[in-house]
């Protein structure tokens, strides 16, 4: 079958199944409400949701939680507009063009750029993820241990190096997440590693407390210690200005511009470590560059609130090719939701393609995983109307109504709602204590300039590479050099050293440049 036609597949389990329909349109809100909270990223969201997809069938629980990452990439937008505060890194571009917009009394009409040039851009990534993952997962297949550590090993340099502003952080950052992860029984001889004589932690590090540490309760603690609240555009609908709308001609005129950032995105996004802070910038400092007005950017044009919003969103779909394809998570919302992959008994990478994969649920049904993701594909075709909808009709009610919330009231709520999703996993006080210890983890590495994504991504992927690792030296009378050997392996890993030099390349071009400025 073609990838259309499994697409069309997928439409028709979405629609048949009333549960993952229900909870694909619920999470278009959701993720726009937990992006619009300033500081509230859309992995924090996935994070103190993901102990939900215990109670519901794989279909329901993986578009909830993928649908939240698209959703909440387009609500930090709000906050970045009327709050001068972006919802989520991958709104700060956004930030320097939709607020003084907003200031002079076009609120609504900032926003509605903001929501078209996202709903713009996801599409464009939903449409490269789609038949983009589909191709590579033919090529993948073959891949074996060998092949596998070497990826798993790029993977590791490229994002220790390429997350967060310091190389020897991010690396740092890489290795911790990375001994973390060893915290357990050793996968081969089953004998005890780094649990110092605790018999609970033998089954290692619970991944849903530590995520939500890392990203939840780390981010709440730096919202408490900010005193000031961010000066706040009334964004109501009973006054608005008489050119605070959005015309079908501006919306034409932005195409191009928004094909080209949708397409920066989509390449950015399929780059492990880099995702939709980066892509935002990318595309903003390009447009710009090519616009005939540069010098009216950052005083309130939609060209600059379009450019960052069509790149940021075009990631969401490409960043989920490495996943779907390698099992190597290409954003930190793709790591987040490989936890659900896990809690459902299904693994990731090329077999998910295969129709003799099969799954079956609690209730006794059964369908192959090629049809889950398919009806996942679908589901995220789905949730971005949903989010483009809500987003563009009642984005400033929302902007509004989170306002209105005092922050004494609406962290502290959060909070607790993370500790009861940590306990609530498996019943435990051990996650608890997990979630807060790296809660105060996340916190440090954030102040200090450490990246807590390439932590949590170099703790998911430890284990299998480790595995692959070890595997590949059981196979090969080679040794250490089947690693140089094979073509498709060698080839990865002078990819991941040709990244590196590019990355120490530009920092020490960049130092210089500070040093002469």
């Amino acid at each position: 079958m073609t990838a259309l036609q499994d697409l069309i597949g997928g439409f028709g389990m979405l629609f048949s199944d009333p549960q993952a329909l229900f909870f694909t349109l619920l999470a278009a809100f959701v993720g726009i409400v937990f992006g619009a909270l300033p500081g509230l990223t859309a992995s924090a969201a996935i994070a103190m949701l993901l102990p939900l997809s215990f109670y519901l069938g794989p279909l329901p629980a993986l578009a909830f939680l993928y649908v939240i990452g698209k959703s909440g990439r387009y609500g930090g937008s709000i906050a970045a507009i009327l709050f001068n505060t972006p919802g989520t890194a991958a709104s700060a571009a956004t930030m320097q063009d939709g607020h003084p917009m907003a200031r002079r009394g076009q609120p609504n009409r900032a926003l509605r750029t903001a929501t078209v040039a996202s709903v713009f851009g996801d599409y464009v990534g939903e449409i490269v993820l789609i038949f983009g993952a589909v191709w590579i997962a033919t090529y993948t297949r073959t891949f074996g241990p060998t092949e596998y550590f070497a990826i798993y090993l790029m993977a590791f340099v490229v994002i220790g190096s390429v997350v967060g502003q310091s190389i020897t952080k991010g690396i740092l950052s890489t290795i911790l997440g990375a001994l973390v992860a060893l915290i357990g029984v050793d996968i081969i001889t089953n004998t005890p590693r780094l649990t110092f004589g605790t018999q609970d932690l033998r089954d290692g590090m619970s991944l849903v407390p530590l995520l939500i540490g890392v990203f939840v309760v780390s981010e709440i603690v730096i919202q408490a210690e900010r005193a000031g609240k961010a000066a706040v555009v009334d964004a109501g609908l009973a006054d608005i200005h008489r050119r605070d709308h959005l015309s079908f001609a501006e919306v034409r005129r932005l195409i191009p511009l928004m094909f080209r950032s949708s397409i920066m995105g989509s390449v950015i996004g399929m780059m492990p470590g880099l995702g939709s802070s980066v892509a935002c910038f990318v595309a903003y400092g390009e447009e710009k560059r090519r616009a005939s007005n540069r010098e009216e950017w950052g005083t309130g044009v939609i060209e600059g609130i379009a450019a960052p919003e069509s790149a940021n969103n075009a990631v969401s779909g490409p960043s989920m090719i490495p996943l779907l394809t390698l099992g190597v998570p290409g954003s930190t919302v793709a790591a987040v939701l490989i936890g659900v992959f896990l809690i459902h008994g299904i693994q990731v990478g090329p077999l998910l393609f295969s129709e003799s994969n099969m799954i079956i649920t609690d209730s006794g049904d059964f369908f192959s995983s090629r049809e889950l993701i398919f009806a996942l594909f679908a589901a995220g075709l789905v949730g971005i109307a949903a989010y483009g909808f809500l987003g563009f009709w009642g984005g400033p009610l929302i902007g509004k109504t989170i306002a209105r919330v005092p922050p004494r009231y609406l962290y502290p709520f959060i909070f607790l709602t993370a500790v009861a999703a940590s306990y609530s996993a498996r019943a435990s006080i051990l996650d608890v204590a997990i979630a807060l210890l790296f809660g105060v983890v996340g916190y440090l590495m954030r102040r200090t300039g450490f990246a807590p994504a390439a932590f949590v991504i170099a703790y998911v992927l430890a284990r299998p590479m480790e595995e692959s690792f070890r595997q590949a030296l059981l196979l090969s009378d080679d040794g250490a050099l089947i690693f140089l050997r094979e073509p498709v392996a060698g080839g990865f890993l002078l990819a991941g050293a040709i990244v590196v030099v590019l990355r120490l390349i530009s920092t020490r071009r960049a130092a210089r440049r500070d040093a002469t400025a």
